[in-house]
């Protein structure tokens, strides 16, 4: 179901959608109040979910879309303004499963095809959780769906197409010297949880690349602020990396370190995009593996893609310990999952359970 109140939007949504044979638009609607009567007359899987409406805006509108089907999954969508980026996450905390930044203009021909690649991406990653959810609950698609909602041969599943993996041996390591953190998809809510259980725990420098546009890394960076008790900011390039403090890589940089005589630095650069995304895990994790050898942890939650796999094979051949977030509690189970299919995570945890785990590998007790 497609809520805006743009007649532009919802019209080229519309047609970008109903292009695809594998995703099905069962409802349009223009505020919150019409979504909720659509909702109830159609039940869609997925819902793309405008902020700013009359009558009812999208965060009004979005409990109570959950309340109707908690397994729902809703997209916000909204413009790149400091305002929208802070209620986007506001959003993710209360059941929306991710965002995207609306282009600023749909004649700009860069922006509308970045949108597009993207929002076509996150429907058919989040329809593939849906449905994988669904059978195991033993349900079926809605009967209001026409035809396969997400799945279809023309793309390849953003999931790894196998949920059996085998573990590599946990080796006690020295202690970590730095904690690493990728996530994409869903990574905001874990985020969330994983600091609000880690404060107090470890004095240790953590670097995160959360695929997410520069406006809302400064946001993210506010709210960690709010639950962590260390520094948490968007990292600046060629400042000296400190104990005590979170860098969270900015959005459309690349964030990476190098070591300097006996100090580590951060540098930031705009070099293309991997994996099609800036800020990306990989390039972090290379360098991370460059500047301290095995004395990294490396954490890959929730998020579509294989972002990070490259950068763990590395820290894998190094000896760094590298933990993943389990499939049942990721929103998404893409990076986390094609870490943990190839072999390269020592172990793989519900998201609850990923602050222990962090604690004990810092303490050099068993995984």
């Amino acid at each position: 179901m497609i809520v805006d109140d743009s007649a532009v939007i919802r019209g080229f949504l519309r047609r970008w959608l109903e292009a695809e044979a594998d995703i099905a638009v069962v409802a349009i609607a223009n505020n919150g109040v019409m979504a909720l009567r659509e909702f109830e007359r159609t039940r869609p899987e997925l819902v793309i979910l405008d902020i700013e409406m009359p009558e009812m805006d999208g965060l009004t509108a979005l409990p109570r879309l959950v309340q109707l089907d908690q397994a729902v999954q809703v997209i916000m969508a909204s413009t790149l303004t400091r305002r929208n980026a802070d209620v986007s996450l506001k959003a993710l905390a209360m059941g929306a499963a991710d965002y995207i930044a609306k282009p600023e203009s749909t004649r700009v021909v860069n922006e509308k095809e970045e949108f597009h690649r993207g929002l076509l991406e996150k429907i058919r990653a989040l329809g593939e959780t849906r449905r994988i959810r669904d059978r195991k609950a033993g349900k079926v698609a809605p009967r209001s769906t026409p035809q396969p909602a997400v799945i279809g041969e023309k793309a390849a599943s953003p999931l790894p197409k196998k949920s059996t993996f085998s573990l590599r041996p946990y080796e006690k390591n020295p202690t970590p010297k730095v904690i690493a953190i990728g996530s994409s998809t869903g990574g905001p809510q874990a985020l969330f949880k994983v600091f609000e259980a880690l404060k107090g725990k470890t004095s240790l420098p953590i670097f995160i690349t959360q695929h997410m546009p520069g406006t809302f890394t400064a946001i993210l960076a506010e709210h960690l602020n709010k639950i962590y008790d260390k520094d948490c900011r968007e990292a600046a390039d060629g400042e000296k990396v400190l104990e005590n403090r979170v860098y969270i890589a900015p959005g459309d940089w690349h964030m990476t370190v190098s070591r300097k005589g006996t100090d580590i630095i951060v540098k930031l650069n705009q070099e293309p995009p991997e994996n099609y995304c800036r800020p990306s895990v990989d390039p972090m994790l290379r360098s991370l593996v460059a500047a301290y050898g095995s004395d990294v942890l490396a954490v890959i939650l929730t998020g579509m893609g294989h972002d990070g796999l490259e950068g763990c094979k590395k820290l894998s051949e190094s000896g760094a310990v590298v933990i993943g977030q389990d499939e049942e509690t990721s929103v998404v189970w893409g990076m986390p999952g094609a870490v943990a299919s190839a072999g390269l995570c020592n172990g793989v945890f519900p998201l609850p359970k990923i602050p222990d785990a962090i604690e004990n590998i810092l303490k050099g007790r068993p995984v």
